[in-house]
């Protein structure tokens, strides 16, 4: 039998765990986030995922082997690309960047294959009526490309996934988002570790909107002097924007001071004109071909306008029915 004096000293000890519990719960959850901040410390796992990933694998994760757990969900998940079981992939991915979402792989690949690969299988699906067929595959680019944008909001400092969205909004073959793919590409250069040609690969997003062609071409001013800008993307965007700024210009003249001869300026510019996945502007270019072509005598079967022609009679976009 208790004494009296027990029971109060037992309330008493209670009741100072308790005040300490109240009052360590938010030094705790203080020291929580900020170990979560540096990536040391990995989020709480949802009820969801544990239901997906089982008993005998959680088991597993509670014990602090969650990247463990996510390498046998990337092998369940290879699995199901070889069975083109897609929907089962990408439950698995999300699986998989639940437990481990500091890790680029993992984003990288599942995007990847809702993006492009589960997307192309419905592109290809001969026996689908084509509102089946286009339906899919916009509802599988889709989730690809929100699948990265979580991807980066998990990991903000990773240039080379900010670059990968970029490049999602930027194919010509997708769902393109031309100011979406510049902010993506801003993002991965302003990381800092992000190599050259991802601020080149912005410029180019800023020149595929009208409204920044007069930013694009202050930036590739300045870019001038840096050997590694010096590629023909970028010297045949830098012609295309002269022109635009003085359409009054001599192409010619124009062409020989960006280019240094008629050879290259040819050589250069006609590979631009010919590229109509690349979205650039063409301000000038044609009528520089011309007088190129007159200059260098260049044969009319071999001209960069008759396989202009050619290429614009095919279509671009899997589902563009406009030409």
């Amino acid at each position: 039998m208790k004494t009296l004096r027990q029971r109060h000293r037992h309330l008493l000890v209670a009741a100072i765990l308790l005040v300490a519990g109240v009052v360590r719960l938010p030094l705790e959850r203080g020291l929580s986030d900020e170990l979560l901040d540096a990536g040391l410390l990995q989020p709480s796992v949802e009820l969801e995922t544990r239901q997906q990933v089982g008993q005998s694998l959680w088991a597993v994760a509670l014990g602090g082997l969650r990247t463990l757990v996510a390498t046998v969900l990337n092998l369940r998940a290879d699995t199901f690309f070889q069975a083109q079981q897609w929907t089962e992939l990408a439950d698995a991915f999300d699986t998989m960047t639940d437990l481990a979402p500091r890790t680029r792989y993992y984003w990288d690949i599942g995007s990847w294959h809702m993006a492009y690969n589960a997307s192309a299988y419905y592109q290809n699906r001969d026996d689908l009526p084509t509102l089946r067929r286009r339906a899919e595959w916009r509802d599988w680019v889709k989730r690809g490309t929100r699948f990265l944008e979580e991807g980066v909001r998990n990991n903000p400092d990773d240039w080379r996934l900010w670059a990968n969205l970029a490049y999602f909004y930027s194919d010509p073959l997708k769902l393109v988002d031309d100011a979406r793919a510049e902010e993506a590409y801003r993002r991965s250069w302003e990381t800092g570790n992000a190599l050259p040609f991802i601020e080149r690969a912005m410029v180019y997003a800023m020149a595929r909107q009208p409204e920044r062609r007069d930013e694009a071409l202050e930036r590739i001013r300045a870019m001038s002097d840096d050997p590694r800008a010096q590629v023909p993307a970028m010297l045949a965007l830098r012609y295309a924007l002269e022109y635009r700024a003085d359409p009054g210009r001599d192409p010619l003249e124009l062409a020989l001071e960006v280019f240094g001869s008629e050879e290259r300026a040819y050589r250069i510019l006609g590979n631009h004109y010919l590229d109509l996945n690349g979205r650039f502007p063409n301000d000038g270019v044609a009528e520089a071909v011309a007088v190129l072509e007159n200059r260098l005598a260049i044969d009319e079967e071999k001209s960069i306008f008759r396989e202009r022609e050619r290429l614009q009679a095919m279509p671009i976009h899997p589902f563009d029915d406009s030409r």
